[in-house]
């Protein structure tokens, strides 16, 4: 072991490695926390909110053959909360929805960063219809003012594909 000082370069250079890592860790958390409260039922845990999860002035799209039309842009948080309440209950929508998330990739530099997942989102809806959805999520993402956590800037979505599905509910017969 060297008890050479280690040089201020290599301890900044340290902490922007550090700083970054706990960045990704709190993109990776706010995105997670995102889908957990769209999913139906909802993961929500005490206090916790959609409005919590965006900038004041984020932007939320559709983007994509399938998703311009039907989403559009969407400014600010309040317009953004507003469409997705209609899809959450207690609107007659969703029966149940999960979401999962593949493919990530998350860029940090410094007070700003960028992450890019595949999306699987398996819905079934009130009226008894279900299907699986495929899309392409980037999402920008800033510090929040609390200094400890970060929140969506702006929210584009890519639909990829979708294909009906059917839960067989048989109950098992063998015994």
């Amino acid at each position: 072991m060297s008890d050479t000082p280690v040089s201020a370069a290599t301890l900044d250079a340290l902490h922007a490695r550090i700083a970054a890592l706990e960045a990704e860790r709190a993109v990776r958390e706010t995105i997670a926390r995102y889908m957990a409260l769209c999913d139906v039922p909802s993961g929500a845990l005490d206090g916790e909110s959609l409005a919590a999860l965006f900038t004041q002035d984020a932007v939320w799209e559709g983007i994509g053959p399938q998703y311009t039309q039907k989403f559009g842009r969407l400014q600010g948080s309040a317009d953004i909360l507003a469409m997705l309440q209609r899809y959450l209950p207690p609107a007659p929508h969703f029966a149940t929805n999960v979401h999962f998330l593949t493919s990530e990739t998350i860029d940090v530099d410094g007070t700003r960063a960028k992450g890019r997942w595949i999306m699987l989102q398996a819905s079934g809806y009130v009226d008894t219809r279900a299907e699986l959805i495929a899309a392409r999520l980037e999402v920008d993402f800033t510090p929040a003012p609390d200094g400890r956590t970060w929140q969506i800037q702006h929210f584009r979505t890519e639909r990829l594909f979708d294909a009906p599905w059917h839960v067989n509910s048989r109950k098992d017969t063998t015994s």
